[in-house]
């Protein structure tokens, strides 16, 4: 089992910047792939980025490519999402996820405009 907790959620300006970390407990952290995922209102939940356990390979989702980077602190058994000038449209719940299984209960952020 694995427990994560994202935090760091909440307003921000367009523009601005945001980081978000997701906590981990319970089995190794540095044998599980990260990832996070966002849900907006109204739509369904969707991938924005994911990190290996090494940090060795790094995916994006194109919507967010240059404004968002993951990274991963193995040694803290955290993972990280920053933001970087979000936009409006990047309103929504963040959850990360850990392998396959693994799920946060998300943080809320909401940009304005």
């Amino acid at each position: 089992q694995v427990q994560l907790v994202e935090s760091g959620g909440g307003l921000v300006q367009a523009g601005g910047s945001l980081r978000l970390p997701c906590a981990a407990s319970g089995r190794a952290f540095s044998n599980y792939a990260m990832a996070w995922f966002r849900q907006a209102p109204g739509k369904e939940r969707e991938f924005v980025a994911s990190i290996s356990w090494n940090g060795g390979v790094i995916s994006y989702a194109n919507s967010v490519e240059g404004r968002i980077t993951i990274s991963r602190d193995n040694a803290k058994n955290t993972a990280y999402l920053q933001m970087t000038s979000p936009k409006p449209e990047d309103t929504a719940v963040y959850y990360c996820k850990a392998g396959r299984n693994y799920w946060g209960q998300g943080t809320q952020v909401t940009v304005s405009s």
